[in-house]
């Protein structure tokens, strides 16, 4: 019998689980293939039906040309474990809460054992999975063809209430043809680690890509350092496209794909070309002013029959825009890629593809959790740098759209694309344009950093003299006292003001702000206390000016209470650390515990919250461990901090 497709038309209401919970069963969502009916797909598979004749084994490493995915199913795995859903990722996309429990096709379709939208009997369907073609600069070198090497996306679905798209793939499905010799495989050690940090970082307000759920393939050995386990990751995205997209078709001279791909991106992905930026300053966000515009040749900036901001230009600012953003975010929070190639770098400005990953313990600006870096160019105080090399790359490979001016529409460029020595000073315009977006880069990470960074300190409004007396102030005492990054923070938001009133007090208060072992840096005790008690003192003057009357010298408690629940509501009391994701990939793996990794996705999801355990979450009361949850938030010992792990997984 031919296949007959789901129209998604079934009512949410009508859906909602016993628990009263709105969503629709995994089958039933609406389902889309927009990215692969839009784009041309491996010559060597024009069909799915191609594809899926082909033996699973048969997907060797090749090199594939004029295209920007292959038709790919995921491997079939022989039985699978549900260890962990995210709830948030639930609810995003529009998914009944019960689902995973009551309905077998999930856990058959996030193992990849069951494909969406594809009669295997007829060979026909709506959709089919893919993998996509890219490239990538990693460490500063151009590594030619990278592409999906065990990842597959199986559809896109839109949740119906929020209007949102997303794109839900499977990472550690199997090998492709972009695999490189690899087994498609992932371990469940770095399954743990990027399911735990996606709804972290969603939890926290930073950009990125997210996960849905983890699978354990029992019985289904890989070899890395060791022999370990593997597992699947369901993980969804607005969209997986990023900047080695475009270097791979840069680099083979695809003029005409590549601006094919540039009008997916800005009419598909960002809604079309009229939501892209038309200035440097936006209204909304008071803080952003205008940079300074680099002189620019009137006959550079006109160019051939047009000014030089054509649309793909402000295409590439809003993908620069967003980077900034997400980059300042990142600082703020202390979090770190460890490996920010071009492959890994979204242009949707999302974090994604986590590795080596880590959130800051004490505070080391030089800090990086790759320990392949032997260079540190991943390190902390690098990562803005190096998102903006990135988007240099980009630059490049838009140069020949964002530096032919007016005649971008021009029917010859459109069918075959210019060479840029055919385009009088089209180089000399792209260089300038991507000198002024660097400028504009600058501007929007330094007002979101600044920004931030004031309300993770109490103070309502950003002033240069608080950013340069206070803020780089607190970070050099953090670095030179080797104290918690994230736990000052949410400790400074706990202290009452009426508790700093003397120089005495502000120092005996010092000590709650160092490690349960006491200070680790090149500092005495003594000179710890007396360097914080300074800077509480100063702090404390400025939350008086925020937050109290005009020439008011102390809070009151109304006042004060305010100002501890907005610090608490951005300073987060969990975080993933790496010592607490090591700890709890061991207990799931050899200790085979199960309800570790779900009270850790309930932290994760749920970080500003004093305590969890015996309270109510979503209706449910959640049943936690209280000793448990005082020591994942209390910091980590000495031998835990700063830990460091390789790109294996």
């Amino acid at each position: 019998m031919a296949f007959q497709p789901s129209t998604g038309s079934a009512s949410v209401a009508s859906s909602a689980g016993d628990d009263g919970t709105m969503g629709l069963s995994i089958n039933d969502i609406p389902k889309t293939w927009n990215f692969t009916s839009k784009l041309p797909a491996d010559r060597f598979f024009p069909t799915p039906a191609d594809s899926h004749r082909m033996r699973r084994d048969h997907f060797f490493p090749r090199q594939v040309y004029q295209s920007l995915f292959t038709w790919v199913r995921p491997e079939r795995v022989p039985c699978s474990e549900i260890l962990a859903v995210s709830a948030a990722a639930l609810r995003d996309l529009g998914i009944r809460a019960d689902d995973p429990s009551k309905n077998p096709d999930f856990a058959a379709t996030v193992a990849g054992n069951k494909l969406q939208g594809w009669d295997e009997e007829a060979l026909e369907g709506p959709g089919y999975p893919w993998a996509q073609c890219y490239g990538g600069f990693q460490f500063g070198r151009w590594s030619g063809q990278l592409g999906d090497g065990r990842v597959i996306s199986l559809f896109e679905t839109t949740n119906p209430l929020t209007g949102v798209r997303y794109e839900v793939q499977l990472k550690g499905a199997g090998n492709t043809p972009y695999s490189r010799g690899a087994d498609g495989k992932a371990v469940l050690r770095s399954s743990i680690r990027e399911f735990i940090v996606s709804e972290a970082l969603n939890a926290l307000g930073i950009p990125t890509t997210r996960a849905l759920c983890l699978s354990l393939t029992p019985g289904v050995q890989v070899q890395r350092d060791r022999a370990e386990p593997s597992a699947i990751v369901a993980r969804f995205a607005q969209s997986w496209l990023r900047i080695g997209n475009f270097d791979i078709l840069r680099a083979r001279s695809h003029r005409v794909l590549l601006r094919r791909l540039a009008n997916y991106l800005a009419e598909d992905v960002f809604g079309g070309w009229e939501t892209l930026p038309g200035r440097l300053a936006d209204p909304e966000r008071p803080y952003w002013s205008p940079p300074p515009r680099r002189n620019i040749p009137p006959e550079v900036v006109e160019g051939p029959s047009g000014t030089a901001e054509n649309r793909f230009a402000r295409l590439y600012r809003e993908i620069v825009r967003r980077n900034a953003l997400t980059v300042a975010k990142w600082q703020v929070y202390g979090f770190m890629n460890g490996v920010l190639n071009t492959d890994n770098t979204s242009l949707l400005g999302l974090s994604m593809d986590f590795g080596p990953f880590a959130f800051m313990d004490n505070y080391d600006p030089m800090y990086t959790p790759n320990h392949d870096d032997d260079m540190l160019r991943y390190s902390y105080q690098n990562q803005p740098i190096i998102i903006w090399w990135n988007m240099i790359r980009l630059g490049e490979a838009f140069a020949g759209l964002i530096g032919s001016a007016g005649i971008v529409d021009d029917e010859r460029f459109v069918k075959t694309g210019y060479k840029d020595e055919e385009i009088p000073g089209a180089t000399a315009r792209a260089e300038h344009i991507i000198a002024n977006v660097g400028e504009e880069y600058r501007a929007v990470f330094l007002a979101e950093y600044q920004q931030l960074s004031m309300a993770r300190l109490g103070l309502k409004n950003f002033k240069e003299s608080d950013y340069d007396e206070l803020f780089a102030l607190l970070l050099q005492i953090m670095e030179d006292l080797e104290l918690d990054f994230n736990l000052f923070f949410r400790r400074l938001s706990a202290l009452k003001l009426s508790d700093l009133g003397t120089e005495q007090a502000r120092q005996d208060k010092a000590s709650v702000f160092f490690y349960r072992d006491g200070l680790t840096g090149f500092v005495s005790e003594e000179e710890g206390r007396r360097r914080i008690g300074e800077w509480l003192g100063e702090w404390r003057q400025r939350i008086i000016k925020h937050w109290g009357s005009a020439g008011a010298t102390q809070l009151s408690e109304e006042q004060d209470a305010q100002r501890i629940k907005a610090m608490k509501q951005v300073n987060p009391n969990f975080i993933p650390r790496s010592c607490v994701l090591d700890e709890v990939v061991k207990r799931v793996e050899f200790g085979h515990e199960r309800e570790v990794l779900r009270r850790l996705t309930h932290l994760a999801q749920h970080p500003f919250e004093d305590s969890w355990a015996g309270r109510t979450f979503d209706g449910q009361k959640y049943k936690g461990d209280k000793d448990e949850e005082a020591r994942w938030t209390s910091g980590p010992p000495r031998s835990g901090r700063s830990m460091t792990c390789s790109c294996s997984s």
